[in-house]
Order: C-alpha cells, then sequence, then structure tokens
C-alpha cells in the first residue's frame, strides 16, 4: 500500500512536471517566429517528444492525470470569463444564424470526408468540433462528454493549431488582393478560422475595426458551444438507453452532466451582465486571469500530450488530418461566399 505522504507527493510531483513543460511551452510560444505556433501547440510537442525519448513517468502519473482532467475543467470554466453574451446577442439573430451555419458546415464537411477516407471516427469528430467552433477549448470541452481518449483529444488540439496556424497567415497574405472592407474581412476571419488567437493573427493586419468585427463573430461560435456540448450530452444518453436496451451497455462507462459547463455558463454570464456593471474589476485582473486560464489549459494539455503515441499518430491521425484541412479549404470558401 501506497502512504498518503507519498501520493501526495507524486501527485506534487506530477503537477509540477506540467507546469514546467507547460512553461517552456509557453517560453517557446513568445520568441518570434515561433509564436505562430501557440503556447499549447508546443507544450504538446514537447510532450510528445518526451514521451517518445524517456516514456511515460509512471511514479508521476497521479499528478499528470489532474492536470489533464482536473485542471482542464477549471480552465474550461474559467474560460467562460472570456465570453461577452450580451455583446453578441446584441447583434440581433443575423451573426448568431451565420456561426450556427458555419459549425453545421464544419461538421457535416468534416465527418463526410472522414467516412470517404475511413478515417477514424472519434478524432474526426474531435477535430470536426475544433473546426466549427473554438479549436483547443472547443475539443477540450467536449472530449469528457464524448468520452474520448486523451490521446485522441492531444492529437486533435496539436492538428488544429497547425492548420489553424497555416490558414492565418494565408489570410494575412491574402488580404492586399481580397476585394473587402475590413468589417468584411474581420467577419470573414471570425468565422472561418479556428483558435481566437488564428482570429487575432489574420484580423490585426486589417486594423482595430477588422479586429473587433472578428472578435464579434468569433464570440458567436464560442457561445454555440453551450447548446452545441448539451446536443451532443442528449445524444450520448440516447446511445447509452438504447447499449442498455440491447444488454450491450459498458456499466463503467455512465453519462454522468458536465458540471464544468455549468461553471462555463456561470462565469460566462457573470462576465456579460455582472463585471463592469455592478462590480468594477481591474482590467489588468481581468488579463491576469486570462493568462492563468490559458497557462492551465497548456499545462492539461501538457498532461493529454504524454499520452500520445507517434507511431499509432503516424497510422491514425493522417486520414482525420486530410479530412479536416480540406474542410477547412471548404469552409473559407463558404464563408467569403456568404459575406
Amino acid at each position: 500500500m501506497i502512504k498518503a505522504s507519498e501520493q501526495g507527493f507524486r501527485l506534487l510531483k506530477g503537477i509540477l512536471f506540467t507546469f514546467i513543460i507547460a512553461l517552456a511551452g509557453y517560453i517557446l510560444g513568445k520568441i518570434p517566429g515561433l509564436g505562430h505556433l501557440g503556447p499549447m501547440a508546443w507544450a504538446i510537442l514537447l510532450a510528445v517528444l518526451y514521451r517518445q525519448v524517456r516514456g511515460y513517468p509512471v511514479q508521476l502519473r497521479p499528478g499528470i492525470q489532474f492536470s489533464s482532467t482536473v485542471l482542464l475543467r477549471l480552465a474550461i470554466i474559467l474560460f467562460g470569463l472570456k465570453l461577452n453574451i450580451a455583446m453578441v446577442l446584441e447583434q440581433g439573430p443575423g451573426l448568431l444564424i451565420r456561426d450556427a451555419a458555419v459549425i453545421l458546415f464544419a461538421l457535416a464537411a468534416t465527418l463526410l470526408l472522414a467516412r470517404l477516407f475511413r478515417a477514424d471516427p472519434s478524432l474526426s469528430l474531435l477535430l470536426a468540433i475544433g473546426t466549427g467552433v473554438c479549436g483547443a477549448a472547443a475539443v477540450a470541452a467536449v472530449s469528457p462528454i464524448l468520452k474520448t481518449k486523451e490521446e485522441d483529444t492531444a492529437m486533435a488540439v496539436g492538428m488544429i493549431a497547425l492548420v489553424g496556424t497555416i490558414f492565418a497567415i494565408g489570410y494575412t497574405l491574402a488580404l492586399p488582393y481580397l476585394p473587402l472592407a475590413p468589417e468584411a474581412y474581420g467577419i470573414w476571419a471570425g468565422c472561418t478560422l479556428h483558435e481566437i488567437a488564428h482570429v487575432a493573427l489574420a484580423a490585426a493586419p486589417a486594423g482595430n475595426s477588422a479586429l473587433a468585427a472578428a472578435f464579434l463573430a468569433k464570440l458567436g461560435r464560442v457561445l454555440l458551444l453551450m447548446p452545441l456540448s448539451f446536443i451532443l450530452l442528449a445524444i450520448q444518453k440516447r446511445f447509452r438507453k438504447g447499449q442498455e436496451a440491447a444488454g450491450t451497455a459498458d456499466s463503467n462507462a455512465k453519462i454522468k452532466f458536465p458540471w464544468f459547463l455549468a461553471g462555463f455558463i456561470g462565469m460566462s454570464i457573470l462576465n456579460s451582465y455582472v463585471l463592469g456593471r455592478f462590480i468594477a474589476v481591474p482590467a489588468p485582473v481581468m488579463e491576469h486571469v486570462s493568462t492563468l486560464t490559458s497557462f492551465l489549459l497548456t499545462m492539461a494539455m501538457a498532461g493529454l500530450g504524454l499520452n500520445v503515441h507517434l507511431k499509432k499518430l503516424r497510422t491514425k491521425a493522417l486520414r482525420p488530418l486530410l479530412a479536416m484541412t480540406i474542410t477547412s479549404v471548404l469552409l473559407s470558401a463558404f464563408g467569403f461566399i456568404t459575406l
């Protein structure tokens, strides 16, 4: 039997280990020329590299699992503070309808292409959701609902970061040749690019008006993460009931309500209708909270990255990656045509 003190020590060592990887990812993400990939993607790459060279640190498993589960959910809750529901709703139904169409298009295209290419369905679904909604945050939010493998979650986040960065740079290079006003360009970027960081990277060169429009369009997609998560939860429960009726249900795979989503919604409401109206919070404080959120999510990604096997990645990820890349091209065209 392992003593409680020894278990606690392993927990702390594992958390510290993911902290170090996350810190290294943050440092790499700040270096000019390397920052386009983002701290989370760098943390995953470092964790994957460590796993292939040194193997999985079994002694640190409790802390690594804590980072990839508890800290992941905490980061999603705090991520709600980045969403201003009131600002999105003030734009009327047009923005949300456009964002909903983008999400549905991304889901349908990715899953159809994945089926055509005979790609892994679980990884393809994560990529579809990440592409359609808000990248790593969306993948992290739905992974516990879908009960996907940590390896799939890490691979999905890494691929979205890579493809999204390439597309964001492509948007920037194409900007001088596009027949779009700054606001229209911002809406196009916000509706079709993967991560909030990708949207900022692509929209900033077009000016403040384009950047504001891009963020607003992106926030609409983030807002739709909530109903999408509950739809997925309902589908999972219905599928579970079908398994129970057929006598094929796994007794260890019960569908639990994702309470961290309730926290995400609560924080979104707090940010939208309380902070700034009834409670004055200095801007530097909110910036520190945002940095903490990103860092916790980066630590979680480090924990997930330690579960990735490169041999499986080569055989499992290429087809979903191809489906996602084609979808991203089609999504850009769809968003452009519907402006």
